[in-house]
């Protein structure tokens, strides 16, 4: 994979999401999107990497959850709560909760979490996009906001991000790692006025996609020998760091 074309951080709003998109290492602009579809349309042509915050690579059955969830856990200390189990592949097309529930339960012997299904629309999108387009896999992956977080700030940030103290420490964070990072934060949200995107949503992309572009440190994942599942698909978070966030 180069350094040149484009290198997108995308996340998903709870309905609408959010493109943050580099030229190289310089930021190119931001878009709102109805869906990841939409998303990769717009970029397939020129994109080199697209950092998405929603699960790629699904578990199928079994009670074994996703390494790369437990290793996310550790690494952010009292951030922790921000990762969540997916739902199994066959409960994120359940459009209720119920049946969702049920449908991971038989599958995996575990609880599905509110929380989890009410991504399940977003993840199921990402996996249909990859299951249907072979060419999309080599450029698409999945990263963790607050991983990305963690690695460029060398430490487990102490705040979340919806308060205002959790704010002001990512906004900071992207400072340190980027003197340019608060105004690319600021063009990102001219660039949303009027759509229903969050403050933190602004922040969680911009951090995907510094990661995605060149940059200072490695980019890296986590685990460092991602395992596949039944398509196929890797399964780790992606981070960007001078040295490995876990020896796993």
């Amino acid at each position: 994979m180069t350094d040149d074309g484009l290198f997108v951080g995308a996340v998903w709003c709870s309905g609408p999401w959010l493109a943050v998109v580099f030229d190289g290492t310089t930021f190119d602009h931001a878009a709102v999107f109805d869906g990841i579809g939409d998303v990769w349309v717009r970029y397939e042509e020129r994109v080199t990497r697209v950092l998405v915050d929603v699960p790629v690579g699904l578990v199928e059955r079994g009670d074994e959850r996703r390494q790369c969830d437990a290793l996310a856990r550790d690494v952010l200390g009292p951030r922790r709560e921000a990762v969540f189990d997916p739902p199994a592949r066959e409960a994120t097309r359940k459009r209720r909760f119920p049946a969702a529930s049920r449908t991971h339960e038989r599958k995996t012997g575990r609880e599905l979490s509110r929380r989890a299904f009410e991504a399940s629309a977003a993840i199921a999108a990402v996996d249909e996009l990859l299951q249907e387009l072979p060419e999309a896999r080599d450029v698409v992956g999945e990263a963790h906001p607050e991983v990305c977080f963690r690695a460029i700030a060398g430490r487990p940030l102490d705040y979340p991000r919806d308060v205002a103290a959790g704010y002001a420490e990512r906004l900071r964070t992207l400072a340190e790692y980027d003197p340019d990072g608060p105004v690319t934060v600021q063009n990102v949200a001219e660039s949303t006025a009027g759509a229903a995107v969050a403050v933190p949503d602004v922040l969680d992309a911009v951090v995907l996609a510094y990661t995605a572009r060149p940059g200072p440190g490695t980019l890296r994942s986590l685990p460092r020998e991602p395992p596949r599942d039944a398509t196929g698909l890797p399964m780790c978070l992606w981070y960007r760091a001078e040295t490995p966030l876990s020896d796993s």
